[in-house]
């Protein structure tokens, strides 16, 4: 097992990236068999308890946590002076340090809005501070991408009204995704300029539409994010009318796509009627069951300009000897996603075989699983489920699992420890079949591949050793120009068993065509 230490320091302050990355440098000494470092917030509390990490009772959000579980004193030792060593690196000045001319720097966001002339202002502080942030870059007369998560609902409603009244956009709360002008903020792949424009309430769905339109070699003038939240019934299309209102504006523009997770009804049809009014065709790609998928909406978008459907992917399909056969070996279904849209995705195309499973982002109707029952595995073995590792409530006090893939990787371990059983003499084997997404470009894991291979093949051989056979499929949302190299990415996940698709939907197809005829029948 090792030895475990566990360190306090009260009121030190660090961000989660940072942390992040402080974690994975103790965790790559020579004799460390587990190494978390991260602020006492609940969620984090519960990951170390869950590691078998005992915590003290008195913990607070402000005090910072190590956990370092090691194979004797000397690599604990060499741990941590490794943490020192992280922790003490410098990380840059700040607000009123002289920058590298002996200007002072600016000290409020409105300060450096008015001083740089900017048209537009990006705000990644912890939810509840994002208010103040974002209003004082609105008063001072920029747009504003609003990165941050868990800001309250009532708050998001007095930015975009704000901005409405100015003549402006609020992009977020809790927008991943944004590109202006051919410009990527937060997460962006890398896409050739075109005719095509995105509103998007959704942030891995315009990932995934974009780079499907890429594949196709059509191109993208902008994609204004607009927040998951903004087609509610309780913010009322918001931003998205004010984005349409641009992009109608926009020469550049030849097409505008509306892209969403399931959308409010009334708020949806409130914006086709908006949408109508316009210049500049609108095609809505909003999720629901009984819709078109992303996949269709790509298609139509690419034919709407004129362009041949043809989905070009950079690696070879998988040979028959690779692909897993459908049959009476697998009878349960796991998604594992870091986007909460290609979860959505993935849930209605299942939907028929599977019936609405248990989620974390539950369908309508469907059992809603806590974010405790996630971190701790608590799910029938033999059921279908699904989990959006990105949800707000996952992601307190934590990097976004595009960044941090530690959650996710857990659970597929979980699930190859307990999911499923083995053939009987007179029945067939409940095997598993495992659906995770994956998804490139500036901002998210500078190498997935590198982490998610490896945990793959310890996955396959947990299962093996219970009896149980374990199939993994993988979308991979992605661009040929994206910095972690599309098909070398696919290449380390075929390598290791993995079927790939770039299409989310085919992959959820693909996973849901595993799955034995009895267990459709049973549900």
């Amino acid at each position: 097992m090792g030895r475990d230490l566990v360190e306090v320091r009260r009121g030190v302050y660090r961000d989660s990236v940072s942390l992040m990355l402080v974690s994975r440098t103790v965790a790559a000494v020579p004799g460390v068999l587990a190494a978390q470092v991260g602020m006492a917030t609940e969620l984090n509390r519960d990951v170390l308890q869950g590691m078998g990490f005992t915590l003290p009772v008195d913990l607070t959000p402000s005090d910072l946590m190590v956990a370092v579980r090691a194979e004797d004193d000397e690599a604990t030792a060499a741990a941590l002076a490794a943490l020192e060593a992280a922790l003490a690196a410098p990380a840059g000045g700040g607000a009123g340090a002289p920058d590298d001319a002996g200007r002072v720097r600016a000290r409020t966001t409105g300060a450096a809005v008015r001083a740089a002339g900017a048209g537009l202002a990006l705000v990644s502080v912890p939810g509840p501070h994002a208010f103040t942030e974002a209003m004082d870059a609105l008063t001072a007369g920029a747009n504003v991408m609003v990165f941050s998560d868990n800001v309250p609902v009532a708050h998001e409603i007095r930015l975009k009204d704000e901005a409405a009244a100015r003549g402006l956009l609020v992009m977020g709360p809790d927008c991943g995704t944004a590109m202006v002008a051919g410009v990527g903020l937060g997460f962006a792949n890398v896409v050739a300029p075109g005719p095509v424009a995105l509103v998007a309430a959704s942030g891995t769905g315009a990932q995934q539409l974009m780079c499907l339109l890429d594949a196709a070699g059509v191109g993208v003038s902008h994609c204004l994010g607009v927040g998951g939240r903004d087609l509610s019934a309780e913010v009322g299309g918001r931003s998205a009318r004010q984005a349409l209102r641009l992009l109608d504006a926009d020469p550049a523009t030849q097409v505008i796509v509306v892209v969403s997770k399931p959308a409010d009804p009334g708020v949806e049809a409130g914006l086709r009627s908006v949408a109508a009014t316009l210049a500049t065709p609108v095609q809505f790609a909003t999720l629901g069951a009984g819709r078109g998928d992303l996949t269709d909406a790509a298609r139509a978008v690419v034919e709407a300009v004129g362009v041949p459907w043809q989905l070009r992917r950079p690696w070879p399909a998988a040979s028959a000897d690779d692909t897993p056969e459908a049959g009476q070996r697998f009878s349960v279904l796991r998604g594992l996603f870091v986007g909460g849209t290609l979860c959505d995705e993935a849930m209605l195309v299942a939907a028929p075989v599977t019936g609405r499973p248990p989620s974390n982002i539950p369908l309508a109707g469907a059992p809603r699983l806590s974010a405790r029952q996630v971190l701790d595995g608590d799910l029938p073995p033999d059921a279908h489920a699904f989990v959006d590792f990105g949800d707000d409530a996952l992601t307190r006090g934590r990097p976004h699992p595009m960044i941090d893939p530690s959650l996710r990787l857990q659970a597929l371990q979980h699930t190859a420890a307990t999911a499923g059983a083995p053939p009987a003499e007179e029945q067939p084997g409940r095997g598993v079949v495992v659906l995770l997404d994956v998804v490139l470009g500036h901002g998210a894991h500078p190498d997935p591949g590198a982490d998610l291979a490896p945990a793959i093949t310890r996955a396959r051989r947990t299962a093996a050793d219970r009896g149980v056979e374990l199939a993994v499929v993988v979308s991979l949302c992605g661009t040929a120009g994206d910095p972690q190299g599309l098909t070398r990415q696919a290449q380390a996940l075929l390598e290791v068993g993995a079927t790939v698709h770039l299409s989310n939907a085919m992959a959820a197809r693909a996973a849901v065509a595993l799955l034995t005829s009895t267990a459709e029948e049973a549900r």
